[in-house]
This record gives C-alpha cells, sequence and structure tokens, in this order.
C-alpha cells in the first residue's frame, strides 16, 4: 500500500498519509493512488485539479457545490503549511455543523479526503503555501456557494486574517439553509 488512510473525528473525513521518498536528490511523492484508497472502501474519481499559491494569513473558504454539482476533494500542501477544515453541512448528519482541522504541510506529506455535503477552507501559516487540490467534479458557477469562515466555531488563530471580498459575504453557519440531504 503506498497511501496510509486514516478516520478523524468524523469517520467520512479521511487523513491520508501519502507515499513519500526522500534521497540526497530531493523527494518523490505520490499524492493519489486509486487503489490504495479502493481497498479502504473509497471510490474517488478525479475530473478536475488545480492549486492555489497564498500568502501568510490567507484564509479560503468556507466554499462547497451545491448538489446535484456536489464532490469530494482531496487537499494537500507541496510547499510551505495551512491548517485545511471541513465542515459537515450535511443537515441530516449527527454531525452537521462539526468540523475537522488538520495541519497539511511540505514536511509531513498529509492530505485531507472531504467528502460530499462539506464545506471546505484553509488558512496559510508559512509565508507561502502552495495548497493542490483532487476535485471529484468540475466546477459549476450556479452551484458554487459558502459558508463564513468566522461562524462555525473554529479558532483560525489568525488576528487579521486576509479574505477575498466574496468570502468575507457568505451567510453564518445559524442562516445558512443546507441543501444537503446526504
Amino acid at each position: 500500500m503506498n497511501l496510509t488512510i486514516e478516520e478523524t473525528e468524523i469517520p467520512e473525513v479521511k487523513l491520508i498519509k501519502q507515499f513519500k521518498a526522500s534521497d540526497l536528490r530531493g523527494e518523490f511523492v505520490k499524492p493519489f493512488h486509486a487503489k490504495d484508497l479502493q481497498s479502504q472502501g473509497i471510490d474517488f474519481q478525479m475530473r478536475e485539479s488545480f492549486y492555489s499559491i497564498s500568502k501568510k494569513n490567507v484564509i479560503r473558504g468556507m466554499h462547497f457545490h451545491a448538489p446535484p454539482f456536489e464532490h469530494e476533494k482531496i487537499v494537500f500542501c507541496t510547499q510551505g503549511a495551512i491548517v485545511d477544515v471541513a465542515l459537515d453541512l450535511r443537515k441530516n448528519a449527527a454531525t452537521y455543523g462539526q468540523y475537522v482541522g488538520r495541519m497539511l504541510s511540505q514536511e509531513n506529506g498529509l492530505a485531507l479526503l472531504i467528502p460530499k455535503g462539506f464545506a471546505h477552507g484553509f488558512c496559510t501559516l508559512s509565508e507561502l503555501a502552495t495548497t493542490f487540490y483532487f476535485i471529484s467534479g468540475e466546477y459549476e458557477a450556479t452551484a458554487d456557494g459558502g459558508v463564513l469562515y468566522s461562524s462555525f466555531g473554529f479558532d483560525w488563530n489568525v488576528s487579521h486574517p486576509i479574505l477575498s471580498e466574496r468570502d468575507k459575504q457568505f451567510e453564518t453557519l445559524i442562516d445558512f439553509k443546507s441543501p444537503f440531504n446526504l
């Protein structure tokens, strides 16, 4: 097995330890291996991939795609470090409104699998961070939404976050009407 997969406080959110080898040349990392995921009951079909480069104290999120365009994400950091957060928006789930947060970095080689029905966001901890996203769906502007980053109790540990105007305008979790019946 190339990837090690662990459950988190919310069992549907998985922590993935990527295969990583180092020698005098540098590092070799395998961030995705379909058979390893399938052996753990995860059938992740990648349809789109992208990355962001963010400065320290940038918060991106909390983003989701509403049904019928909801999708899963695998998120990992190839440069620097972030704290990555998944917020449960499945209105019928016992864990609705709860979240999982993990530090992802180049050094620790961790990735977070974020299932359908969750909002996702992160905060950059290092001076610069490159964050990759593997997505099981494709971007659909009409389904793109979010929840206000400061409205669900997560301590971002940043006194002056840098946010997009769009992310500042999202509804609070209390005012949010979840479309997720998963």
